[in-house]
């Protein structure tokens, strides 16, 4: 007879208790989420994706982004999006108050690729963040994901993001975005 497989059901005081060793550890109803810290290119990719919707942001004041995020929800779900744009009224509210999110982006390299596709871009979406970008480092395309439109629609030449709220939209060239950069060095 086989013996059921039991596994740890991890909250985020178990996180706090868990020393800095260079990883990134989150939890997702209780799953553990555990991926090394992030990579040169990973690290340049997202501070143009960060330039990028902080310059496109700013004038308007009503929102900002942050890297990286807090998402939260009960005692056993913490995930932190490599970059999450929230609105202004929330400055330096707790991660916890926060209700509203209007993008979440992560750059998914090697290491972090299922994780990112597989479990945190649905929950992402459950826990009412707008919109998902999926930076895939291997493709050199963006995934984008919203709540009722199929999951990863891929956006490889230009990305047109539209907040209610802005006066206009953001135009991200994506070839531009990964310029200088080949598949072969992903990480």
């Amino acid at each position: 007879m086989a013996m059921p497989l039991t596994l740890p059901h991890y909250t985020i005081a178990d996180l706090d208790r868990i020393p800095a060793d260079g990883n990134r550890y989150e939890v997702l109803a209780g799953m553990l989420l555990v991926t090394p810290g992030a990579g040169g290119l990973h690290q340049s990719i997202l501070s143009r994706l960060f330039a990028e919707i902080t310059y496109y942001l700013r004038p308007v004041g009503l929102a900002y982004a942050v890297s990286p995020g807090g998402i939260l929800s009960g005692s056993d779900t913490r995930l932190e999006p490599d970059l999450l744009v929230i609105p202004s009224r929330y400055f330096g509210v707790d991660w916890r108050e926060m209700s509203v999110r209007w993008l979440a982006v992560e750059v998914s390299g090697r290491s972090s690729r299922v994780h990112d596709r597989d479990y945190k871009r649905n929950a992402y979406l459950d826990l009412g963040v707008r919109e998902v970008w999926r930076v895939d480092l291997r493709d050199r395309v963006i995934y984008v994901s919203r709540p009722g439109d199929p999951p990863d629609q891929p956006q490889d030449e230009r990305l047109e993001w539209y907040p209610p709220e802005m006066p206009g939209p953001l135009v991200l060239d994506v070839p531009a975005l990964f310029q200088g950069y080949q598949p072969s060095n992903w990480s």
